[in-house]
């Protein structure tokens, strides 16, 4: 096995490495593979040292040869991962397999290409309270009056509760309603729920949930219709002093309202947490929130 170049320090911190903990064998052939796979830094050489030394006490265990072939595979990797890492963490885990592969893709004689990477959708910025404003002015001069309410239950329903896209549509007068001191919204569809109003849109869409009553808020007789929201969004794009209307946007302008409310950002920034999918783990543990307790929290005007 053909050794890459190294820089002199991490050669002998290559050499160095004792196998304490393990046979000289196993130690032997971390220090080969690490070698030939010419990490550029002494703490980098010691990291896949240890996962390689790991792996080789495995493989000694259960009586395969101790080399990168039969070793640096990915049967093997992932069986030492389920029956070799009792007694570590799930980090320590966790970096050993991607040690592991990275040791494995080093070594390849003819590696495969990396993936290509993916752009990741991003939230949409918010709105200004300005500019939904300049909506709202915008909504309430429609040519008609239920034109108007449709257009004002759009900008409130989208900004005030982040409702949108298919949601949207099949929102009718009578699931908005006035309750714990505050207003919500009944959401049917795949992610029902119910949803309180931010409180500087409860006066228009009540208005314009009360001329819709048992028909759909934004207009349209079929919820399906895809584009029963595209005369609206139109229409409250016609000014060219405001960004166009995008229901994406309005979510995030309510998606930020209700994080900044509940104090997110100081929670996040005072937990040390970055990742999304830990709150995910966190909120699943904690108790439900009652719809007063929602309201109070969130859309609440008393």
């Amino acid at each position: 096995m053909g050794g890459k170049d190294l820089l002199p320090q991490v050669a002998a911190s290559i050499a160095a490495y004792p196998p304490c903990s393990i046979s000289e064998a196993a130690g032997g052939f971390a220090r080969e593979v690490v070698a030939a796979a010419g990490p550029q830094s002494p703490a980098r050489a010691k990291a896949l040292l240890f996962a390689a030394s790991r792996l080789g006490a495995f493989g000694e265990s259960v009586g395969l040869e101790l080399c990168a072939e039969a070793l640096l595979c990915e049967a093997v990797i992932e069986r030492f991962i389920a029956r070799g890492s009792q007694g570590l963490s799930p980090a320590s885990v966790r970096t050993l397999r991607t040690n592991l592969r990275a040791l494995a893709r080093a070594l390849e004689a003819h590696p495969c290409p990396q993936p290509a990477a993916l752009p990741r959708e991003r939230v949409k910025a918010p709105y200004s309270a300005g500019e939904i404003d300049g909506y709202l002015r915008l909504a309430a001069c429609q040519s008609t009056q239920g034109r108007a309410m449709r257009a004002a239950a759009l900008i409130c329903l989208g900004a005030g509760a982040g409702i949108v896209a298919g949601e949207l549509r099949g929102v009718r007068g009578v699931d908005v309603i006035e309750a714990h001191g505050g207003l919500i919204v009944r959401v049917a569809g795949r992610r029902a729920r119910i949803v309180p109003v931010l409180a500087r849109f409860h006066e228009p869409l009540i208005a314009a949930a009360c001329l819709a009553g048992e028909r759909l808020i934004c207009g349209g007789r079929d919820p399906g219709r895809r584009n029963v929201t595209d005369a609206l969004t139109a229409a409250l794009s016609a000014d060219s002093s405001l960004p166009r209307l995008q229901a994406g946007r309005l979510r995030s302008t309510w998606l930020s309202e209700a994080a900044r409310l509940i104090g997110l950002q100081g929670f996040m920034a005072a937990a040390g947490v970055l990742c999304s999918q830990r709150l995910g783990d966190i909120a699943a543990r904690l108790p439900q929130i009652s719809e007063t307790q929602m309201v109070a929290l969130l859309g609440g005007s008393s």
